[in-house]
């Protein structure tokens, strides 16, 4: 199905149609979702940064998707490379969310193997609630110590993030939806472990070239076979819905069945 989208606030609705969207839990942890952009030769950043890439159809859907998750999910890389502070809502998106009966902003749950985090980033010393920081029960002990100060700290995993343990553990927090906004290593452990519902994919209408990473790096992506084991191979996923503005794709894939 295509949609034409000739001005991305006056044509359609970039909120009301993704807020319109069926989300529902899983029985052991909350829908994923990620949205991620990439140039047409499949680029994630220019100069470093995935803002580069975008425009305003991709803002205006990113900051749609922004408002709708209980938690925002994100690698420590890419909180380090593109510069995270604090999840920030206009006013519409946040009295949005307090009619739905859920928290104003969405918390913020930063990955972080190394805890390799600065406790004075505004990122922690401006949020409220205090981010999440997922981590393993390897990780520094002192640099947890600095973060305990500023976050809630969780190790979900022994000497690796598991991500499937982290998102149970999002669902036990009351986490129902989750946006996770990258970096690839993040992705690809999602795909390992079979745990993306919704993939929102901006192709930008440039070629970039150098050697940017793609979107998921890591591990190969897995399915769950119906004996609950993991099965190494790419996740089948549906075309939802395609919009276009000024040459630049904004799409949303499904996971199928």
């Amino acid at each position: 199905m295509r949609q034409l989208l000739p001005d991305v606030i006056d044509g359609v609705d970039p909120v009301e149609l993704n807020a319109a969207d069926a989300r529902p839990p899983h029985p052991d942890r909350p829908w994923v979702i990620v949205n991620m952009i990439a140039s047409v030769d499949g680029a994630t950043a220019v100069e470093d940064r995935s803002g580069g890439l975008g425009g305003p159809p991709d803002r205006a859907v990113f900051r749609a998707l922004r408002g709708l998750p209980d938690v925002i999910l994100v690698g420590a890389a890419t909180v380090r490379t593109e510069g995270y502070g604090p999840v920030r809502l206009d006013e519409d998106a946040r009295r949005r969310r307090i009619d739905r009966g859920v928290a104003a902003v969405p918390r913020l749950a930063v990955v972080s193997g190394s805890l390799d985090l600065d406790p004075e980033a505004a990122m922690f010393t401006e949020s409220d609630p205090a981010p999440l920081v997922l981590t393993c029960e390897d990780a520094d002990p002192e640099r947890r110590r600095r973060l305990d100060r500023v976050a809630e700290v969780h190790a979900v995993g022994a000497h690796r993030v598991s991500m499937r343990s982290a998102l149970e553990l999002l669902g036990r927090l009351g986490a129902t939806s989750v946006l996770c906004e990258g970096g690839p290593i993040v992705n690809a452990q999602l795909l390992a472990e079979d745990l993306v519902d919704e993939w929102c994919q901006t192709i930008s209408p440039m070629l970039v070239g150098g050697t940017s990473s793609r979107a998921a790096v890591g591990p190969g992506a897995a399915t769950t076979a119906r004996d609950g084991e993991l099965r190494i191979g790419p996740l089948d996923m549906v075309l939802d819905r395609l919009l276009e503005q000024d040459g630049m794709l904004l799409a949303r894939y499904l996971r199928r069945g």
